[in-house]
């Protein structure tokens, strides 16, 4: 969706005049006029806060340059975007904490972004050794009352789980397949629907330099995790499998093993992905359009569709290592949120999980003691994509000259959700937006970031972004003011992008 053509030259026009006669629509329209006239909103969702009734406001003009910019939105579909396709992917020793139990700030966090998938994982799954007698929240181990408190925190989420499982202790001993069949049965019996998965081991075509340094191979991988899933499979018949969940290696690794077990052995193919490495990090690398991800889910796609299984990333991270510091945790990531998860969903994926937990520069929401500190500008990124509802992603041509800018749209039963990524440091955005079909009502929410003092926003800062003004607290209370309104001509409408911002235009 990135820009691939120059714009089309038209007469700009007035800020002064165009300013004016949408303050006059506000003041002299009805809330839909008849035929193809303009159509104005004197409400918006729920969600907002705002009454039925209520008289909204003109977007204002952004002071500073402006381009000219065209987008198109087809009526031809071309990817889905479903109620569980965001997520977050924890290390598994958050169990052995008070975070995933009854706190109230992460479910609230949670509970903001809507439905999604919690991965557990990491390296920690193959130093957690599963102990039927255990007392809970214990150093290297997991034991039942932990899965008791997972259970009840997804349920009070409303969340579903890819769960890892020790495979890399079996080198030593220290976890065996009657183990992991134990642990497995006791995680599906208190999940129950909200199992989406079990993993077996993570990235584990790293083995070779940790648990097993002779020999190791994908085909000896196939072999052990074929006998701890028979294991889990005799206690727990109906136990759903994901996997590999391995870390690079896609075509040495990833897909060798869907061909090996196909859609027989297991119901989702799972791989992680990082944009690169922390030392070579800067924020104009991440904003950058990724080839390479885009490689790797083409991949992906084929190699899941071939099987016959869907596939997810399950374990997303701006770079490795935790990530860059002041690039990973900088407003940046926010706008990299959401090309990241429009990209994937484009690319025909089931869904992704952003890395989160602690205080790394990659974490979402960071927290210390199973407290949570704040949402980090990454969260911005995904609750304004998750605001965009779910339903079918269409066809978008975007002309903005050469600019860093992205589109995408959305349709669903309800109407119709347009994102729009501007990118550029200094160049505001003046589109004009060709509709498949003609709508009723248009309004605008836009994120942005200013810091007390600046007069623009900077892709460094670490915090002081909001979306339509507010920001998220700690436990996810959210209080947005009222949308912008826009104006419909038939399929027509245009909106302004500022520079280093996203706008998500609902329609109906």
């Amino acid at each position: 969706m990135a820009p691939h053509a120059p714009s089309p030259t038209f007469p700009h026009r007035p800020l002064a005049r165009r300013h004016l006669l949408q303050g006059l629509a506000v003041v002299a329209a009805s809330s839909v006029l008849s035929g193809c006239g303009a159509t104005l909103v004197r409400a918006v969702k729920s969600s907002t806060g705002v009454q039925p009734g209520t008289q909204l406001t003109p977007q204002p003009p952004p002071t500073g340059a402006i381009t000219a910019a065209s987008l198109t939105v087809a009526a031809t579909a071309a990817g889905a975007f479903d109620a569980n396709f965001l997520g977050l992917a924890y290390e598994k020793q958050s169990l052995q904490t008070p975070l995933l139990s009854a706190n109230a700030d992460l479910i609230g966090l949670f509970r903001r972004l809507g439905p999604g998938v919690l991965r557990l994982g990491g390296a920690s799954v193959d130093q957690s050794v599963w102990t039927a007698n255990g007392p809970g929240r214990t150093p290297g181990q997991i034991a039942p009352p932990d899965v008791t408190s997972l259970a009840a925190f997804l349920r009070k989420t409303g969340w579903s789980c890819i769960y890892g499982i020790n495979l890399g202790g079996s080198a030593t001993g220290a976890t065996t397949p009657a183990l992991a069949a134990a642990e497995a049965a006791s995680v599906a019996q208190q999940l129950g629907s909200a199992l989406l998965g079990i993993e077996l081991g993570n990235a584990c075509e790293t083995y070779g330099s940790s648990f097993y340094p002779d020999n190791w191979s994908v085909e000896r991988f196939e072999a052990l995790w074929q006998q701890y899933r028979s294991a889990i499979v005799a206690v727990t018949p109906a136990a759903p499998f994901a996997g590999p969940a391995a870390a690079s290696n896609l075509d040495a690794w990833t897909l060798p093993f869907g061909e090996y077990v196909t859609s027989n052995q297991i119901s989702l193919l799972t791989q992680q992905i990082s944009r690169g490495t922390a030392s070579t990090a800067t924020l104009e690398d991440l904003l950058s359009p990724n080839s390479a991800l885009t490689a790797e889910l083409l991949t992906l796609h084929y190699g899941a569709q071939s099987i016959g299984v869907p596939f997810r990333l399950d374990a997303v991270s701006s770079y490795d290592d935790g990530g860059a510091p002041g690039i990973s945790n900088a407003y940046a990531s926010a706008l990299w949120a959401i090309d990241t998860t429009f990209q994937t969903a484009l690319a025909g994926a089931s869904g992704l999980n952003f890395t989160s937990g602690g205080q790394q520069p990659s974490a979402v929401i960071t927290d210390s003691s199973g407290q949570i500190l704040a949402p980090q500008p990454a969260f911005y990124g995904l609750l304004l994509a998750s605001m965009a509802g779910t339903g079918t992603l269409l066809n978008t041509q975007l002309s903005a000259r050469s600019l860093n800018v992205t589109a995408y749209a959305l349709q669903s039963s309800a109407g119709m959700s347009l994102m729009l990524v501007n990118k550029d440091a200094t160049q505001n955005l003046d589109v004009r937006i060709t509709l498949p079909q003609t709508m009723s009502t248009a309004t605008l929410q836009q994120m942005t970031q200013l810091s007390s003092g600046a007069t623009a926003p900077s892709l460094a800062a670490l915090s002081s972004i909001t979306i339509q003004g507010a920001t998220v607290a700690t436990d996810g209370a959210f209080e947005p003011s009222a949308a912008y309104a826009l104006t419909l001509t038939c399929q027509q409408l245009s909106c302004y992008v500022p520079a280093l911002s996203a706008v998500l235009i609902q329609l109906t």
